[in-house]
């Protein structure tokens, strides 16, 4: 995966579709790029456990060691922040992950933004890497973090 031309590409044009290895194409997407018109229902990918403060509402230790300690690629569903734009976001909960994979996390760190994603199979893509985007996976889990530290499993 060249990383240095796909963040050239996102702080340039603001998003980049990218095929990964199971062929599926997904666009990365900067947070200040984003506007009502792409829809509501993005995933805020994380490169390290503070950035959940850029994103979330309130968080609790709770849910946050549930982050932190999480083995398996995880998509967490919580109240966003105050910071999050107006319109993104479903019923005021956004969705996030924490990415771990050493590559793709090297490259969210490297576009030094807030990056969203989503899936995208039917759009032309700009670049293709044989590795494997990590919530792809078939051991994917979604949970439901609330404020108070409640969990709910949604997937898995």
């Amino acid at each position: 995966m060249d990383q240095r031309a796909i963040v050239t590409a996102l702080q340039r044009q603001g998003q980049v579709q990218i095929r990964e290895g199971n062929g599926k194409v997904l666009t990365l997407l900067k947070l200040s790029s984003w506007n009502p018109d792409m829809g509501k229902d993005w995933i805020f990918l994380l490169f390290d456990l503070f950035q959940i403060r850029s994103v979330a509402g309130q968080f609790s230790e709770v849910s946050l060691d549930i982050v932190e300690f999480a083995s398996k690629p995880t998509i967490y569903h919580t109240g966003k922040g105050v910071t999050i734009p107006v319109g993104l976001g479903v019923d005021g909960e956004i969705r996030f992950s924490l990415i771990r994979d050493k590559e793709w996390n090297k490259l969210l760190f490297q576009a030094s933004d807030l990056v969203l994603c989503k899936i995208n199979e039917k759009v032309p893509f700009e670049f293709q890497t044989d590795l494997l985007f990590p919530l792809f996976s078939p051991n994917l889990k979604e949970m439901y973090l609330s404020p108070e530290g409640d969990v709910k499993i949604i997937k898995g």
